[in-house]
């Protein structure tokens, strides 16, 4: 592993111990809340036939949740992820109820010991934006994938990176240059609540924007179709002005997209 990737997994493994809603296991599942939880994070695209008997891999994808959600449902899963703090809370929602799961540790740039085809669903909730280029996870999960798969990737809307969460005058300014690069936060630490109602600074992850032709071209030229796409935001038109629901009213921070792999479309000039 590289610095980002040892820098990553130390703060990764220090936001589970705080307790990061990320790193909360799914205790409370039934194959319906599974499936609907899936959904919900996602699109309404997957049933419980085409998940049963499937292989799948929850790619940088630990923390007890989508993983046991998939296993309850009958799927044959791998969950890899870089942080043993989150693969060990994986570890603890299998046991709790009483399903196998593969556990991975490792970088997402590198499936190498993954063989070719060999999944039929790749699930990547946010993640992509904690390398610096995701070309090198978009090729390796390609590989893996079989024609005709299916491949959730959840990622930061690069606009999110570029405009002040801090409300100025009557809106949000544009404060960063749109390009790719690493995100210089003003301030780098997340906020969790405690259970005791206190509030927990934790310094985050390194980060980086992707803008909307890196991964979009990058997907192309892998012979990813996009399906379906799903832009997250607090649904709430009342929220607060300068409040966080606001601010998602204003500007989805995260996209989601539900594709097939398609290597026959694949586009190498994109």
């Amino acid at each position: 592993m590289d610095d980002i990737a040892n820098f990553n997994r130390e703060r990764w493994n220090a936001l589970v111990e705080a307790g990061v809603e990320y790193s909360q296991p799914w205790l409370d599942l039934t194959p319906d809340e599974a499936l609907t939880r899936l959904n919900g994070n996602a699109a309404p695209v997957l049933t419980r036939e085409s998940v049963r008997g499937k292989q799948v891999l929850c790619l940088a994808n630990g923390g007890g949740q989508q993983s046991v959600a998939f296993a309850l449902l009958g799927a044959d899963v791998t969950v890899f992820d870089l942080s043993d703090a989150q693969l060990a809370q994986d570890a603890n929602a299998a046991a709790h109820h009483g399903v196998n799961i593969r556990i991975e540790q490792g970088d997402m740039r590198d499936l190498s010991r993954f063989t070719d085809a060999s999944f039929d669903i790749v699930w990547q909730s946010y993640s992509i934006n904690f390398i610096p280029d995701p070309h090198t996870v978009f090729a390796e999960v390609a590989r893996v994938l079989r024609p005709g798969g299916n491949y959730l990737l959840q990622f930061s809307n690069p606009h999110r990176f570029g405009i002040s969460v801090e409300l100025w005058r009557d809106g949000y300014a544009l404060t960063r240059p749109y390009r790719d690069g690493e995100v210089e936060f003003d301030d780098p630490d997340w906020e969790i609540e405690q259970s005791d109602g206190r509030v927990a600074r934790v310094r985050g992850p390194r980060e980086f924007m992707h803008t909307w032709a890196t991964i979009i071209n990058g997907l192309a030229q892998r012979g990813f179709a996009i399906r379906h796409a799903r832009e997250w935001l607090r649904d709430d038109l009342d929220a607060e002005v300068g409040s966080w629901a606001h601010f998602t009213q204003v500007l989805p921070p995260y996209i989601t997209f539900w594709m097939s792999y398609r290597p026959d479309l694949t586009d190498a000039t994109t």
